[in-house]
């Protein structure tokens, strides 16, 4: 039967693949999942979309480790290449409703699992971090963000950083400034975007709504800081208030800065602008930093980062974990698998090869790049806020209806007024 239902899956997500671009009860009721509360542990099909690219090679350290760790249990790769991730969540969610869940499977931390939760799709593994220590390995910050009624549902794999400018140093230097130069505000980036304005290039190249709903989320933490962003997602900020009419200005004035064919291209085409020297800036997730290493950049002679102009300080983070479904058949290789996940050797593998970097504070990072060392120190000192645009602020339903309204407003179909209104609607 086992055997049926992973063959049935793989082929469900072969012809998934082919069709598009590439991109019970365990609980204990009271401290969550143990290992104790599991049998099995024979194999882990593990449900991801990392089918490519620097995810591909992550995965692929990471079953590495899994493989030195629980040499006893095999690994099945679920994984579904296709619309980055969306082929994957479709074919999951047809899934989880006929009640043949994997093992485990990949979702972004945070307020993303919500609509998983409220469905009794997926666990509690808060005793899961006791026993593998991970309360103490993850910064306070990360577990209350991870934390939802006073559990847990997934243990994450890496840190993304959300609010990251990258810039071409030799259209800096052509615009008459310093590519060292880091902004404390977004008003002297204004002024820096106009200096390449003035030589021809793109001062800021953007690509599709997602990307244009990640800029969103870090002029709203540069304008409102670290407080006053959370307290948009927890009541606390008025959607409707003064503060946030002035961040949505100045998101309508960096539009304003960006290329034109930006609904037809993808985050990798607006950093190629960036590589190729047609554009000065661009604000995307430290995934670009594999970008630049892919076409053999090197910093600081060709590209250089900072966080977004006004968020020094804060670390707008997201995060790509794994949960325990309800159901799974291997509920006990679900839990190996998990252990290596949040295992410091698991992360620093991982990691290593993503781009990314470890949410324990305790692994070595000290063969990690530049960039990622630079990642490193910000995250265990900095205040750390979920990403808007990558799941760790709002359900699915939510965010959806904010990229919505984004769109609209960047395309000219909304007036900024009527724009601030739908995102408050959105958001009750």
């Amino acid at each position: 039967m086992r055997t049926a239902r992973l063959m049935t899956a793989a082929a469900s997500a072969a012809v998934l693949t082919l069709g598009l671009a590439a991109c019970g009860d365990g609980g204990d009721g009271d401290g969550g999942t143990t290992g104790d509360d599991m049998a099995g542990g024979e194999q882990v099909e593990v449900f991801t979309w990392w089918a490519a690219g620097s995810e591909k090679a992550g995965l692929d350290a990471l079953v590495g480790v899994f493989e030195e760790q629980h040499p006893d249990i095999q690994f099945i790769n679920g994984a579904v290449a296709g619309g980055a991730g969306s082929a994957a969540k479709d074919l999951l969610q047809s899934r989880l409703q006929a009640n043949d869940p994997p093992d485990t499977f990949q979702a972004h931390a945070g307020a993303e699992l919500q609509d998983y939760i409220d469905a009794a799709q997926i666990e509690d593994v808060s005793g899961l971090y006791d026993e593998f220590g991970l309360t103490e390995a993850f910064p306070p910050d990360l577990i209350d963000l991870l934390t939802s009624d006073g559990a847990i549902y997934s243990v994450p794999s890496n840190i993304h950083r959300a609010n990251v400018v990258w810039a071409s140093p030799s259209v800096l230097e052509e615009a008459g400034l310093d590519p060292a130069a880091e902004y404390a505000d977004l008003d002297a980036w204004f002024e820096a975007l106009d200096a390449v304005e003035e030589t021809g290039k793109t001062p800021l190249s953007i690509a599709a709504p997602w990307t244009q709903v990640h800029m969103l989320e870090t002029v709203l933490l540069a304008g409102l800081g670290a407080e006053g962003y959370n307290g948009l997602w927890d009541g606390s900020t008025d959607w409707e208030g003064a503060e946030v009419t002035a961040a949505l200005e100045d998101f309508e004035k960096l539009m304003g800065y960006t290329n034109t064919d930006r609904d037809g291209l993808d985050w990798p085409d607006a950093i190629q602008q960036v590589i190729d020297g047609e554009a000065g800036f661009n604000v995307m997730g430290d995934w670009a930093e594999a970008a630049f290493q892919e076409a053999g950049a090197t910093s600081p002679d060709d590209y250089v980062y900072f966080p977004v102009p006004g968020t020094d300080g804060t670390f707008d983070f997201l995060a790509d974990s794994f949960t325990l479904p309800v159901g799974a058949p291997d509920p006990a290789g679900a839990r190996a698998w998990l252990e290596t996940v949040g295992s410091a050797d698991g992360q620093v593998a991982f990691n290593m090869a993503k781009g990314a970097i470890p949410a324990r504070t305790d692994a070595d990072t000290s063969d990690f790049s530049e960039y990622q060392q630079t990642a490193v120190e910000s995250f265990a000192s900095d205040t750390i806020v979920p990403s808007l645009a990558h799941g760790a602020a709002t359900p699915v339903a939510m965010l959806n209806t904010i990229t919505d309204a984004t769109s609209k407003f960047t395309a000219g179909a909304t007036d900024l007024a009527t724009f601030q209104s739908e995102l408050a609607a959105a958001t009750m």
